[in-house]
């Protein structure tokens, strides 16, 4: 499908997902288990003292720099 076809003919599966959607918003409760997921590693006791060392450096918006 083009990106020049009208809205109208798109299917409704065929849709953008809102920018709000996209985020983690790290002020919802970001876990030292969530950062080490988003990092793409193994969640095990020496990911997770990393990430909670990581979080109380950086903040739970450490995260952000991790995800789109």
């Amino acid at each position: 499908m083009s990106t020049s076809e009208p809205e109208a003919s798109r299917s409704p599966d065929d849709r953008a997902t809102p920018d709000s959607l996209l985020h983690s918003a790290p002020g919802s409760g970001v876990a030292p288990e969530d950062l080490v997921m988003a990092s793409g590693r193994d969640v095990t006791p020496e990911t997770l003292e990393w990430a909670r060392k990581k979080m109380e450096r950086e903040g739970p918006n450490c995260v952000e720099r991790l995800l789109p």
